[in-house]
């Protein structure tokens, strides 16, 4: 009976220490934006590029780790760039059409020149990305 208890308590010690070392890989898969709102990335990594973005416009593309962002060019040789997730509650916003961006979710609006709230309920606006111009490319900073 000994033995059985003895292998009952390493189990649960062992388990107990899984669901430890879980705990802490999934803290570590936090937003990377280290509570700055700007989302973290591989610097030098093309996003789109700066012609694909007309003047006073933004475009949807995809930084090199996948995530969904929104580019614009405010003004000439110009860019801004945010994450796609709406701050509501994490949907994908829909591509800017006439400068805006659409949630599909819950229909909350975000300009898509600024990422600034237009329409709720999303009450934070769209989180920054750092990206710069590098031979015609717009590429994260």
């Amino acid at each position: 009976m000994t033995a059985e208890l003895h292998s009952r308590r390493s189990v649960l010690v062992s388990g107990a220490a899984v669901a430890g070392t879980a705990a802490v890989a999934l803290t570590a898969c936090g937003s990377g934006d280290g509570g700055s709102g700007q989302a973290a990335h591989k610097p030098g990594g093309k996003v789109i590029a700066l012609a694909e973005v007309p003047v006073g416009q933004a475009k949807s593309a995809k930084t090199p780790d996948g995530q969904e962002v929104l580019v614009a060019q405010p003004a000439k040789g110009t860019v801004a760039c945010f994450s796609a997730v709406c701050t509501h509650q994490g949907c994908t916003v829909n591509p800017p059409e006439n400068g805006q961006a659409s949630c599909p979710c819950h229909g909350s609006v975000f300009d898509a020149l600024t990422g600034e709230v237009k329409k709720g309920p999303a009450s934070q606006p769209l989180s920054k990305v750092a990206v710069k111009i590098e031979n015609g490319e717009v590429v994260t900073a």
